[in-house]
């Protein structure tokens, strides 16, 4: 069997960048380790909010006089140059913000008499099977324990086995949030606890208070943690502690429940509103009590088959060494084989988002589903103006299938609470989502009516989300899927484009007006930095592509559809893409400076990666703004950005720059990770003693970016061609990765030599017979790839 991929830690953590993540999507833990072990635990649904949240906030703007009307007022002015008072205007659509992700349980093990076995990993996480083991010592006696959180089983598992009976553990539940109630027996932990229905970022420092709990009637917002313990010792409780005594093996199993997971699994049910709050931790006590009616092996046996069949993905063995276990400080953060840290980077991504992200849950958010903090940075929200659509570029690439449909879950709220947006906020049809949104769906823009227009005010974020769900059937090629699901998503998007976009009374054409390019400024007629303009190309690009795919979906489902001829009209008039005077890629519809040259967001690279708009193969000029406009931009800053800018780079073909940058985003964070960095990017971030990605503050939307960017740099599949090797840096001579998927429904294996080629297969996955063109070193192929077969290069 070939072994796994395993990441190993000296010593058990001290801080919480230092604890190991474990996941099964609905269910986060970080595990410290050692003998006085804390493992912190998230539940995806527990955030602040409830469910009529973005409604009533909707109701508030309007009565506050934000509309159609008022923003025929801001055009105006806009079209006058009063950008004051259009801005001003503006700041009349800001509702309050999105709500919060919170932790939820804190699980201590206080193993009596143990320490790390000498000569041994205090931890090792083995990122192939998704488990953390640990080898302790008690008077001498081998100790090993294994944590894990199953899918199947809907639980945490804490699993000890010891080569006699010496464990004596003591374990506690405790919550940073109110605690409702609690339930100890010999054999069972049960706490309670109420999430607030109201939470303000920890940027609005002046909101008091920060939650608001609700005292009355209202949303119950009620949560259960149940544990429950089964061992060959002896069970005792003493207040709020459960112990074993004289064990030889130990198995612990904790599970969640919540009103919100009601919720999120049926919003239009009764169940999340009739459901008492004893049917709630039931619920969680079953489930744990279930998990333990099963051996410990069982157990663990199961995991891994549902792992290896919904977890798994594709595997990256750049410079050919992949399986083993490798110390994360001396091999990965500061070794000095490149290759293996490139593996470990593409593979610890992948790891993370399967992790985070699962059929049925919560997509993963800011900090995926990892978080300790009662006010995290930027509420661990989704902020949908790159960081929510990072997080989810890697898994159609990887084939990480079952990640992706949270994605689509919280795009679907979004639209139902987007569609009036759409229309009393703007008068338009469809749905439209802005900056955030949280587990609700929120759509409204955020800001309190102060927030800065260049992020509080865009309108595009529901339609970049709509590009992913297009990759997910691209890469898949399941037009029921596009049929059910995505279409219809898109659609909504599209239509509300068609009535945002008004005529452009000097050229004839269309424009967005307002127009934003997130989250950058440039600098206005008196030398005063503005956010307000026309037309950005971030705009255009966004809705030209959503335009010309929705077209494609309307052909490949043979629909007789009236949206077509509208959508045609208007591509006819929207602006194209162009470089300005400086040849680099417009960002604003005139010639302004940028108040920060280097600033973060690339936003309107957006046409280049992760859409196609702008080939290098069929469109070099632009191609070469876009790379002028990059090159501008500076290297790296934060990890989203760096991350973005690999692929970027990856798709532009420039191998040696999207390494440097890659090397950049290497260094280990090495200052105070509890201060956040100004946002501007001038402090630029790092790798977290647990790899977590960090500006600071922790964001996990670059971990998941690397995966993107470095699978981007070996197989790409964009403007009908399958690109084999696009950016192979010449420090990667040798390498394979399997079970990479490229669009059309396509898997591919790669083996590349001394810097090239050595073998590739690609599969077909849809069952339909293709002619495909591939192409490698400059080389095109057309082969034909019969359903379900698979073609082999090089080939006789």
């Amino acid at each position: 069997m070939t072994p796994t991929l395993r990441l190993a830690w000296a010593r058990p953590a001290q801080e919480w960048v230092e604890a190991t993540p474990l996941g099964n999507g609905r269910i986060g833990a970080m595990a410290f380790g050692g003998a006085v072990a804390r493992i912190q635990v998230n539940d995806a649904t527990i955030w602040s909010g409830h469910p009529d949240g973005p409604a009533d906030a909707l109701d508030d703007l309007i009565a506050r006089g934000a509309g159609p009307a008022r923003l025929a007022e801001v055009r105006a002015a806009i079209d006058a140059e009063d950008l004051r008072r259009a801005e001003a205007l503006l700041m009349s659509f800001q509702g309050p913000y999105s709500q919060e992700f919170l932790p939820f349980v804190d699980l201590a093990l206080d193993t009596r008499g143990a320490v790390v076995a000498p000569d041994r990993a205090a931890r090792v996480l083995d990122l192939d099977q998704a488990h953390l083991t640990e080898d302790l010592h008690v008077d001498g006696v081998a100790v090993t324990r294994r944590t894990y959180v199953s899918a199947p089983a809907g639980c945490l598992v804490v699993a000890y086995t010891a080569d006699s009976p010496v464990l004596d553990v003591d374990l506690r539940l405790s919550s940073p949030l109110r605690e409702a109630g609690r339930d100890t027996t010999p054999t069972r932990l049960t706490l309670d606890v109420l999430a607030p229905v109201d939470g303000a970022p920890a940027h609005e420092p002046s909101v008091e208070p920060p939650h608001r709990y609700l005292d009355g009637d209202g949303f119950d917002h009620f949560a259960t943690a149940a544990l429950a313990v089964e061992s060959d010792g002896t069970h005792g409780s003493d207040g709020d502690t459960l112990r074993v005594r004289g064990a030889s093996r130990l198995l612990i199993a904790l599970s969640t429940s919540s009103r919100a997971a009601l919720w999120w699994a049926d919003p239009d049910g009764a169940s999340w509103r009739t459901s008492s709050r004893e049917e709630i931790r039931e619920h969680a006590r079953s489930t744990a009590a279930a998990a333990l009616r099963r051996t410990a092996s069982e157990l663990f046996t199961e995991h891994l088959a549902d792992v290896r069949d919904h977890a798994s993905g594709a595997r990256f063995a750049i410079g050919g060494r992949r399986g083993g276990t490798w110390d994360v400080d001396t091999d990965v953060l500061h070794g000095d084989d490149e290759p293996l840290r490139v593996t470990v980077l593409a593979e610890y991504g992948r790891y993370l988002l399967a992790a985070s992200s699962r059929t049925g849950g919560p997509a993963a958010n800011l900090q995926g589903v990892w978080n300790e903090q009662l006010r995290p940075p930027w509420s661990s929200n989704y902020t949908i103006n790159i960081n929510t659509q990072m997080n989810y570029w890697p898994a159609p690439v990887v084939g990480l299938d079952h990640a992706i449909e949270p994605l689509t879950a919280l795009v679907r709220r979004m639209a139902r609470t987007g569609s009036d947006v759409a229309t009393r906020l703007y008068g338009a049809r469809g749905w439209v989502a802005h900056h955030n949104s949280d587990l609700w769906g929120w759509s409204l823009p955020v800001g309190m009516g102060h927030g800065g227009p260049s992020w509080a005010m865009w309108m595009m974020g529901g339609v970049w989300l709509t590009h992913n769900l297009w990759d997910r059937y691209e890469f898949s090629g399941d037009r029921d899927l596009l049929a059910d699901t995505v279409w219809p998503l898109m659609r909504g998007a599209a239509l509300f484009c068609l009535d945002w976009l008004v005529d452009d009374p000097a050229t004839g054409g269309l424009r967005t007006i307002p127009s934003t390019s997130p989250e950058n400024l440039y600098v206005g007629r008196d030398g005063a930095p503005e956010a307000i303009g026309v037309s950005t190309t971030t705009d255009l690009a966004l809705i030209r592509a959503l335009f010309e795919r929705s077209r494609t979906a309307i052909e490949v489902l043979g629909a007789d559809d009236p949206l077509d001829a509208e959508l045609a009209a208007a591509l006819d008039r929207l602006p194209r893409l162009e470089a300005g005077p400086d040849g680099r890629l417009r960002e604003w519809s005139t010639d302004v400076a940028d108040v920060d040259p280097h600033h973060r967001h690339l936003s309107p690279l957006v046409a280049l990666y992760p859409l196609d708009l702008i080939d290098p193969a069929r469109a070099p000029g632009l191609a070469e703004a876009a790379r002028r406009f990059l090159d501008g931009r500076g290297p790296g800053a934060m990890g989203w950005s760096w991350a973005w800018k690999v692929a970027l780079r990856a798709r532009l073909g420039d191998a040696a720059q999207a390494r440097g940058l890659l090397l950049e985003a290497f260094t280990a964070f090495d200052r105070d990770h509890r201060r956040l960095a100004p946002v501007d990017g001038s402090e630029w971030g790092g790798l977290l003693p647990n790899l977590f990605s960090t500006h600071p503050p922790f964001q996990i939307d670059g971990s998941y970016g690397f995966t993107a960017a470095i699978a981007e740099m070996l197989v790409q599949s964009h403007g009908g061609r399958i690109r084999l090797l696009p950016a192979l840096p010449t420090a990667w001579p040798d390498g394979q990765v399997t079970g990479l998927r490229a669009r059309g429904g396509r898997e591919v294996d790669l083996t590349w030599r001394g810097g090239v080629l050595d073998r590739a297969v690609i599969r077909d996955l849809t069952g339909t017979a293709h002619r495909i063109t591939v192409e490698h070193g400059g080389q095109e192929r057309e082969l034909d790839l019969p359903p379900h077969g698979e073609v082999t290069l090089p080939s006789a």
